[in-house]
């Protein structure tokens, strides 16, 4: 007689686990979608690119303007991206749906969005539209856009590979930690060359020979230390440690706010001054090591 209400009663205790099972499943395709979504904007970025810099050849004022919204929007894409790029990660932390194949693709992602998108970007605003095609200084850019995406895809590798063998790669190298990256962050360095062009985003050559051939000096010489910055062993707060206690939550919640208010009213100052401080932090803090040792060392 109590045969069947019991198998009744297993019956119907195995549709909330299916359900609870099906909810966990679905978990894991939110950190993924954020991933896309970082890859989708990358892809955005190089188009926006190369057709900002196809309207170049007409020359006519039109197509200036077009190509200055193009550019413009390129570079809004890879800032997109770097807020994908930092939700997804944090989002498979939080529900604990991290897998091995959601890390590789955001590597990949990366690779795409902070590497190709930022290395086309310079070029066709830059230094691609301001220098005379096949003249040294047009061949001297084309090999720092792709040093510059080779110097990403190692600081990817080299990431990856830290963070399955730590203890491994302990000895004889730079011990890494959660509070610190070693070396600059591809998305940093990707997303600095998109807020210089969010900055001032009409092409280069439209200040004239003399000025653009200046300014893609410049812009050239800054995305090469961005390349050595990435390969580097100068370490970079990851931020991951933000929020952790109630007291900094408060304060990380407040400061997130005051600084998406101050990105939202005035983006093309905020987010060159946040990228560029990032950047210097991590140089000021190498400098005052070094000068701190040495001192050590006399004394």
């Amino acid at each position: 007689m109590n045969t069947e209400p019991e198998e009744m009663g297993d019956a119907h205790a195995t549709e909330p686990q299916k359900e609870r099972r099906g909810i966990r499943k679905g978990l894991y395709l939110i950190p993924s979608a954020f991933t896309a979504a970082n890859i989708g904007m990358g892809y955005f970025a190089v188009m926006g690119a190369l057709r900002g810099f196809q309207l170049l050849e007409g020359g006519t004022e039109a197509e200036l303007i077009q190509a200055t919204s193009h550019f413009d929007n390129a570079s809004r894409a890879i800032g997109w991206a770097v807020v994908f790029d930092a939700l997804d990660g944090r989002i498979a932390r939080l529900t604990k749906t991290t897998t091995e194949i959601g890390v590789q693709l955001d590597s990949i992602a990366d690779v795409v969005t902070f590497g190709i998108a930022p290395a086309v970007l310079a070029y066709a605003w830059g230094y691609g539209s301001a220098f005379a095609e096949g003249s040294s200084a047009h061949k001297l850019g084309w090999f720092i856009s792709f040093m510059f995406l080779i110097c990403g895809a190692f600081r990817l590798a080299r990431f990856n590979v830290q963070a399955s063998r730590p203890r491994v790669l302990a000895e004889g190298l730079v011990k890494v930690d959660k509070k610190n990256f070693v070396g600059l962050p591809i998305p940093m360095a990707g997303g600095f060359i998109a807020a210089l062009v969010h900055f001032s985003p009409a092409p280069l050559s439209f200040h004239g020979v003399e000025r653009g051939a200046i300014y893609s000096g410049l812009l050239m010489g800054a995305i090469a230390l961005l390349s050595v910055l990435m390969v580097s062993t100068v370490r970079y707060t990851s931020f991951k440690t933000v929020g952790i206690g109630r007291r900094s939550t408060r304060l990380a919640v407040l400061a997130i706010a005051a600084s998406g208010m101050l990105v939202w009213l005035y983006s093309r100052y905020v987010l060159v001054s946040i990228v560029g401080a990032y950047i210097l932090y991590g140089l000021l803090g190498r400098l005052a090591g070094l000068f701190r040792h040495r001192g050590a060392s006399q004394n």
